[in-house]
């Protein structure tokens, strides 16, 4: 737990230093960097895993409750009917899409699952929602943190050169960048080079798709309670352990939403619970970071990318064309 501190405490310093780095990507980065320094690495592998591991999971359950707060209902449902629909038509294009054709690349375990979550809700946070329920392997969700958080930080630059050739006033990119960028912070940096109108927006829509972290997580639960049960009676034993269809930290997390719904939260709170939830989270992506093992990542490295890029094509296709039907 200690590394994973010093860990955020360097990707707090990169970001200072290079404001156009997001604090969370370069957590993700330094968090596979030092797995793979010589010296660094015999720790990282070895004594300091189970604070790294417990890290990836414990502390992104408390951020993922503490992201709630950056939601109300009344900001959901002052985007329009019309907005709220094209988010939905984006998200379960993009989970299906990406779950389809990574079950097609033949990809191990339940990366297809993870990297359709992350690049449909919210990046790294849906990922390890989704990995909770799942009970999903640690090299798997390092695996997929890694490639969403690539294609998440390309977004940043290349998104703001398309604005203007495809005609996309500040609004209108705006909700372009939170219908197709992964993570919240990234939302941000590729959002505010359009303006404040576009920033604005942005934020409202990428926090829609967060509002669906919920129900997709209750979803996939529900999938593998009843996965779990047909294969149980097929081979005719007892049904295993079942994990709830509403995870507590979900619960924490729509608390939450209604809180900042039902409160007038005080700006100073919502600021301490935004550090808060920054901290945790880096802390978190820092200790799945910390898990890739870049050689065997390279075995299947071709295909991950594969998916990544088809994946990003479809979200950033589907949310243009939803755009311009909804300007």
């Amino acid at each position: 737990m200690a590394l994973a501190a010093l860990g955020v405490a360097a990707a707090w310093a990169v970001h200072q230093l290079v404001p156009a780095i997001p604090r969370l990507t370069a957590a993700v980065v330094l968090g596979v960097a030092a797995a793979h320094v010589p010296g660094l690495r015999a720790l990282v592998r070895g004594a300091a895993r189970p604070g790294l591991s417990l890290a990836g999971r414990r502390l992104m359950r408390a951020g993922i409750v503490l992201l709630g707060l950056k939601l109300s209902i009344g900001d959901v449902l002052g985007l329009g009917w019309a907005t709220v629909a094209m988010v939905l038509a984006v998200v379960t294009a993009t989970f299906f899409g990406t779950l389809w054709l990574g079950r097609k690349l033949g990809l191990r375990g339940d990366q297809p699952l993870l990297i359709a979550t992350g690049y449909s809700i919210c990046g790294a946070s849906a990922i390890g929602a989704v990995s909770q329920v799942a009970e999903s392997d640690e090299e798997d969700v390092a695996t997929s943190v890694a490639l969403v958080t690539l294609c998440g930080t390309l977004a940043i630059a290349v998104l703001p050169l398309l604005q203007h050739p495809l005609g996309l006033a500040g609004a209108e990119f705006g909700r372009w960048v939170g219908a197709s960028v992964h993570d919240v912070g990234q939302v941000v940096a590729t959002a505010q080079t359009g303006g404040a109108d576009a920033l604005r927006e942005a934020v409202l829509v990428k926090l829609m798709r967060v509002v669906l972290l919920a129900p997709l997580t209750a979803g996939v639960a529900l999938a593998i309670v009843r996965r779990r049960g047909s294969a149980a009676r097929a081979e005719g034993r007892a049904v295993g352990k079942r994990p709830p269809l509403v995870p507590l930290f979900v619960l924490g997390f729509l608390a939450m939403i209604v809180l900042r719904s039902v409160v007038d939260v005080p700006t100073a709170v919502l600021t301490l619970a935004q550090n808060g939830q920054e901290l945790l989270l880096a802390a978190a992506l820092f200790g799945l970071g910390s898990a890739v093992h870049l050689p065997t990542l390279a075995r299947t490295g071709g295909r991950v990318a594969a998916l990544g890029l088809a994946s990003w094509a479809v979200v950033a296709g589907v949310s243009y064309a939803g755009v311009l039907l909804t300007a």
